[in-house]
């Protein structure tokens, strides 16, 4: 599975752990719900910028939104 794969699995797991929709967590970080949905499927890339406001506004370390394990 590749890294883009992981980490979108691992943004999609703690987004429902908060019980937000992709509208709402699109909404939250300035990103279209479009390029959230190919963000967690691995199919678009996301900046460093929007990767920490993901992690502030889920409440969870950039370093398990990373863990690729």
């Amino acid at each position: 599975m590749s890294r883009l794969v992981s980490l979108g699995k691992n943004i999609k797991k703690y987004r429902k752990a908060k019980k937000l929709s992709q509208n709402k967590l699109a909404e939250m970080i300035d990103l279209s719900r479009e390029h959230l949905a190919c963000i967690e499927t691995g199919k678009e890339f996301i900046s460093l910028r929007k990767l920490f406001l993901i992690a502030d506004v889920l409440e969870v370390s950039l370093k398990n939104i990373i863990d690729f394990d």
